[in-house]
């Protein structure tokens, strides 16, 4: 599955999420035979859950698909740039790749603000691709955050 397909579900997710009140953000994991094996919106407003993270959901629904933890080989595809609790999961997870959409500059952790999946203090670092649907995505965000001013 190509990234624009991955990040085309991943942006039907958070559109559910948004439904639900919370933060427009999805997020699918893609295993290396480009298989679906986690999806992931935000859940925090739904669920009371602080790391109810649309990245969050999806790896953890990807690692009870494989059966561990580790998910070599995997891509995460998420419309936002992952937080510090996110690039942490995505580091921690082992995934081979991560993809986002929109730049997030109030809490990026992929660039914007700090860039925890090159640290090279890490033991893991991803390969990045960065601005994939990024329009959408923002378009999503804004949209939604001018419902709820």
């Amino acid at each position: 599955m190509d990234d624009v397909t991955a990040m085309r579900q991943a942006l039907d997710l958070a559109g559910a999420a948004a439904a639900d009140g919370d933060v427009p953000v999805g997020a699918v994991v893609i295993d290396a035979d480009g298989v679906v094996i986690g999806r992931g919106r935000n859940t925090r407003e739904r669920d009371a859950d602080p790391t109810g993270h649309a990245e969050v959901v999806a790896l953890r629904e990807a690692a009870a698909a494989r059966g561990e933890w580790r998910l070599e080989g995997c891509t995460l595809v998420v419309t936002l740039e992952p937080c510090t609790m996110c690039a942490g999961a995505v580091v921690a997870s082992r995934v081979a790749r991560l993809v986002f959409g929109a730049f997030d500059d109030k809490a990026g952790a992929v660039g914007s603000l700090w860039d925890v999946v090159r640290d090279r203090r890490l033991n893991h670092r991803p390969e990045v691709a960065s601005g994939v649907l990024a329009a959408e995505s923002a378009a999503l965000l804004r949209s939604f955050f001018d419902a709820h001013r």
